[in-house]
């Protein structure tokens, strides 16, 4: 059960102590896009992720969206000046370690950021990186995505998660 628990759940994105990560050690941020960054089916950045991730770039962050979607899907966002790794194959752990062994982070540097349990939660902490759990931004999902969605209110319900960090 402890690979399926956050070290930290926020509501959002928008919610998160950045500032808590950084004296944490956290260098890189692997942001989900679906549903963590823009709805379903939401094609284009908004405005409002934009501010953020140019905030955070600002403040020494690297920013990866770290996604399972495909090239196409990933392409707008391509704009943000943020690095887009699509085709992700999450919770595997290859491309996890890819994105850790080319940027040349140690573990520790850093975080994921989504809104699954089985795939962003399970997948960083399978690697060892800092999880983060947020709320999805809509209810729209893929059909295995739905799938998943009940199991995971199961195990939410058991694991009590809280909002903020864990020590």
């Amino acid at each position: 059960m402890s690979l399926f628990t956050p070290e930290m759940y926020y509501p959002n994105i928008y919610e998160i102590p950045y500032h808590q990560l950084k004296k944490k050690g956290i260098k890189c941020l692997l942001f989900d896009l679906d549903n963590t960054c823009v709805g379903y089916h939401e094609k284009y950045p908004t405005l409002e992720l934009e501010n953020l991730f140019s905030k955070l770039k600002s403040l020494g962050f690297r920013v990866i969206i770290f996604s399972n979607t495909t090239h196409k899907r990933i392409q707008p966002f391509r704009d943000l000046s943020v690095i887009c790794h699509p085709l992700s194959k999450k919770p595997l752990k290859r491309n996890f370690n890819k994105i850790i062994k080319e940027y040349n982070y140690d573990k520790d540097e850093v975080c994921i950021i989504g809104d699954q349990l089985f795939t962003d939660i399970l997948g960083g902490n399978r690697v060892g990186i800092m999880t983060c759990l947020v709320d999805p931004m809509t209810n729209e999902d893929f059909v295995i995505t739905k799938f998943f969605r009940a199991i995971e209110k199961i195990i939410r319900r058991k694991q009590k998660i809280n909002r903020g960090m864990r020590k």
